[in-house]
């Protein structure tokens, strides 16, 4: 199955930016998605679209600079491009330091916003890319019986057969089976593979890193 084409959702309450912004990005083959205010830009939004969110910081009611921190805890990651008709380094740099993108001031240069965008398209790719590993890892520990997430446990540290069994009061023979069993399941293949993905996942010994839950908006 083909992937989402990424959309820039374009969140401005002046009509005629709204219309120059998404008439420059479909110039480049850049699909769109407009919106006069952040609740209906809430009321719309798709955060399973990949893409980046292009928003403009004043706005009457729900201002860009409230509704950042709103996407943030409800688990909404695509990247944000501030734009702004004023060139403020204080709101620029709160903006920047709760995960903005980019911040850009009225008129910017098409070229600028474009490569913005570019930019926010591709580290939302990315970071889409290495959740779906993560859910792919998480999804393979959590078919291991109980046994073979103690013997996992143990193998990650370096122990070695005879001690594991020793620790959970199993013959050596029985241990080797629970670990290409679990090595099968995890779909690797040597010891520093499954470390490997014991350590992307945060997985200390033993305990299984939990999901964050997303939360409603608005």
């Amino acid at each position: 199955m083909a992937s989402p084409v990424p959309v820039v959702f374009l969140v401005d309450d002046d009509a005629s930016v709204l219309k120059a912004l998404a008439r420059l990005l479909g110039t480049e083959g850049v699909e769109t998605r407009t919106f006069q205010s952040s609740c209906a830009f809430l009321d719309q939004h798709d955060p399973d679209l990949p893409g980046c969110i292009v928003l403009d910081v004043a706005m009457p009611g729900l201002s860009g600079l409230d509704l950042q921190p709103l996407l943030a805890r409800a688990g909404h990651v695509q990247p944000i491009i501030f734009i702004s008709g004023h060139s403020d380094i204080r709101t620029s740099v709160s903006a920047m330091k709760h995960g903005a993108m980019d911040f850009l001031t009225k008129p910017f240069d098409d070229r600028e916003l474009l490569s913005a965008v570019a930019d926010a398209i591709e580290r939302d790719r990315a970071a889409r890319h290495d959740r779906a590993a993560l859910e792919k890892i998480e999804n393979r520990l959590s078919s291991l019986t109980p046994r073979e997430r103690a013997v996992f446990a143990q193998v990650v540290v370096g122990k070695l057969n005879k001690q594991i069994a020793a620790s959970l009061g199993i013959v050596e023979k029985t241990v080797k089976v629970h670990r290409a069993r679990m090595m099968r399941k995890m779909g690797v293949r040597s010891l520093a593979e499954l470390v490997q993905l014991s350590d992307r996942v945060g997985l200390q010994p033993g305990r299984q890193r939990q999901a964050p839950q997303r939360t409603a908006v608005g």
